[in-house]
């Protein structure tokens, strides 16, 4: 990196010795403060490339995963996603609104990620504020297919009550309570999970007698409609150490990434949104066999996510 100083130009970063002026750090975030020896380095990167990673799994293993739902009682619906030692929590709120009128037909969904101060030194001030926005962001493309809907994972037009006039608006907080690498995927899971335990209240809707009047409806507080979670992707993040790649990365081996890439893809294996992060370029061959891989470990993940909701809101049932 051109600033950082370094001992060979008496303690100048290449920067100030080309400019003249000292660099501007404010804007650089740090990921996670991972300070590793150069062993450590050579010996996560070392078993990585022979495929026995520093925790015992195999490139293409995840950590133990757990997920509890109904976590936040005032919420139409709430999940806990832990994947090893990272910890997230999803909530859904459901508000009515009106559509937009580029989509009259659709509700609306909005994805907020809070990184919590107390998960990592990192999140401290701007850091925490800056990743909060990264991950927003990347949730919304893998989940909603972009600013158009197209290949949206969330069915919108299942959030439309009265076509250009009401709909559902889904707000989704995400809050990563503790971090060990992986978020995306575990706030994808989390909201999967806080979706499959999502209820949202039927809305009865008088007949109106002119068209361009705003009708009047109720809204039950009894009947609920269980959100259609059929469609909803899982996120797979491939991270390139080295020559491989790994899913589920920690912390310490995220700090040795080249560049990583997030596949949402659901259970059809249509692949629903995609970003990609670190400073490497991708060969197009190398990402079209990403994408076959995460495709292959995305119905694993699916099937795991699935066995961990259900029993999940079994024992919710139960309490």
């Amino acid at each position: 990196m051109n600033r950082i100083p370094s001992s060979v130009i008496f303690g100048l970063s290449p920067y100030e010795r080309l400019f003249g002026v000292k660099p501007d750090y404010s804007a650089l975030r740090v990921f996670a403060m991972v300070g590793l020896s150069v062993g450590e380095r050579h010996f996560i990167q070392g078993g990585i490339a022979q495929d026995l990673r520093s925790d015992g799994r195999k490139r293409l293993n995840y950590r133990p995963i757990s997920v509890e739902t109904g976590v936040i009682p005032h919420a139409n619906g709430s999940a806990r996603v832990r994947i090893g030692a990272t910890d997230v929590i999803a909530s859904v709120k459901a508000e009515l609104g009106k559509p937009s009128p580029l989509q009259p037909d659709k509700g609306k969904v909005a994805i907020y990620v809070d990184c919590s101060p107390t998960a990592a030194p990192a999140f401290e001030g701007r850091g925490g504020e800056e990743l909060s926005t990264e991950l927003s962001v990347a949730l919304q493309r893998c989940l909603l297919g972009g600013k158009s809907g197209a290949g949206a994972g969330i069915n919108l037009s299942s959030l439309s009550v009265v076509e250009g006039k009401i709909c559902w608006d889904l707000y989704i907080d995400g809050l990563v309570v503790s971090s060990d690498g992986n978020l995306l995927d575990a706030l994808g899971a989390a909201i999967k999970a806080a979706l499959s335990n999502t209820g949202i209240p039927k809305v009865n809707v008088a007949a109106s007698a002119y068209a361009d009047e705003q009708p009047e409806y109720d809204i039950s507080d009894e009947e609920f409609l269980q959100f259609d979670t059929s469609g909803v992707p899982v996120i797979i993040t491939l991270t390139k150490v080295g020559r491989h790649y790994i899913v589920d990365a920690s912390s310490e081996e995220e700090s040795q990434m080249s560049s990583a890439l997030s596949i949402s893809i659901n259970r059809h294996g249509h692949i629903c949104g995609l970003t990609k992060r670190g400073g490497a370029g991708l060969d197009p061959s190398v990402i079209l066999n990403m994408i076959s891989v995460a495709k292959h470990v995305s119905e694993e993940l699916m099937n795991k996510l699935d066995s961990e909701i259900s029993a999940a809101e079994a024992y919710e049932a139960e309490s």
